[in-house]
C-alpha cells in the first residue's frame, strides 16, 4: 500500500470508531481502533515520511479525524498539531475529549503517543 493509501485507511478508521462510540456499539469501535493502529503503525515504520503523510488528516472534515491525526504528530510537528488540538477542544464532542486529554498530557510531560 502506499502512504497516501495508509493514510486514508487510519482516517476512515478514526470516523468509523467514533460513530460506533456515539452509537454505543464498542465490540465495532475497537475492531475500528485496531485497524486505524495498524495503519498507524505502518506509517510509523516509514519514518518522517510516514509522519509527514500523516499530515494530511490535519484538513479533514471531521473533528475526531484531526484530532487523532494531531495527536500522533506532536513531537514531529508541534506547532501545527497543538493548533488543532486546541481547536478541535473547543468544538465539543468525542474529537474535544481526546483533545483535551493529549494536550494535558503533552503540558504535563507525560505524553508518549511517537517514540523516538
Amino acid at each position: 500500500m502506499t502512504l497516501e493509501e495508509w493514510v486514508a485507511r487510519f482516517a476512515q478508521n478514526v470516523a468509523a470508531q467514533t460513530d460506533a462510540i456515539r452509537q454505543g456499539d464498542a465490540r465495532t469501535g475497537n475492531r475500528h481502533a485496531r485497524q486505524y493502529t495498524a495503519a498507524l503503525q505502518e506509517l510509523r515504520a516509514r519514518g518522517d515520511a510516514g509522519r509527514e503523510a500523516l499530515t494530511m488528516p490535519l484538513t479533514h472534515p471531521r473533528t475526531d479525524v484531526r484530532a487523532m491525526a494531531a495527536g500522533f504528530l506532536l513531537r514531529y510537528r508541534t506547532a501545527e498539531a497543538r493548533a488543532v488540538l486546541e481547536a478541535a477542544a473547543k468544538e465539543g464532542g468525542v474529537g474535544a475529549l481526546d483533545a483535551i486529554m493529549t494536550l494535558r498530557h503533552w503540558d504535563n510531560g507525560t505524553w508518549a503517543l511517537d517514540p523516538e
